[in-house]
């Protein structure tokens, strides 16, 4: 793997922890993906919103160009899998049967809002289900990398991309640090092996307490 990739799956790994059956997930794109490689409780249950509830790994060769998840990657179906039309899976999400999304963020803020949708002057697709989600999931976890490509904080006093909901995340997981948000701030919770506080500070604009 490369250091992205490891880096990348450190943070799903440690998301995965969170995670006790039986409960229904939701996976985001991104390095949420890589969240199941870590769950081998079979009372996990995995939904993507484009209407499957028991996504599973493929094998290469098994692949069904028609069975994909929502951010058209394949997928496999898991015994007892069920299938449902859009209009459906979002009743499902927005009538609270979802316990716990995992998302990747472009920012999130010291409040525990996030921003996972738009960066202002680039073309936008438009803010997905991400915004149902955070209205109806019981957990919200996020998973992200702490810097930009810049090497700039993600980790912000206040978001300054255009926010996905008002409502706040409850963890968040980078490879640097583990925080939880309460009562509307952040806590930092864990450090990932290696990393020192002083390096958290000095690559978190927010505020935190620990």
């Amino acid at each position: 793997m490369s250091d992205k990739e490891l880096m990348q799956n450190m943070i799903a790994r440690r998301a995965a922890k969170e995670l006790t059956g039986p409960c229904i997930v939701n996976l985001g794109i991104g390095i949420p993906t890589l969240v199941a490689k870590y769950i081998d409780d079979e009372n996990v249950f995995f939904h993507t919103e484009n209407g499957l509830l028991g996504v599973a790994d493929v094998e290469e060769d098994e692949i069904d160009p028609n069975l994909v998840n929502a951010g058209k990657l394949p997928v496999g179906q898991s015994i007892g899998a069920s299938f449902f039309n859009s209009a459906e899976s979002f009743a499902m999400i927005r009538g609270g049967h979802i316990d716990v999304a995992i998302l990747g963020v472009l920012q999130v803020g010291q409040t525990g809002e996030i921003a996972n949708w738009a960066v202002p002057g680039k073309n936008i697709m438009g803010v997905g289900g991400a915004m149902d989600l955070l209205v109806g999931a019981k957990k919200v976890i996020v998973t992200m990398t702490h810097t930009s490509k810049e090497g700039k904080s993600k980790v912000l006093k206040k978001c300054t991309y255009p926010i996905t909901s008002t409502r706040s995340v409850d963890i968040i997981i980078t490879e640097l640090a583990v925080f939880e948000v309460i009562d509307k701030q952040l806590k930092l919770i864990e450090l990932m092996p290696g990393v020192t506080i002083e390096e958290v500070r000095a690559k978190t604009e927010a505020d935190f307490i620990y």
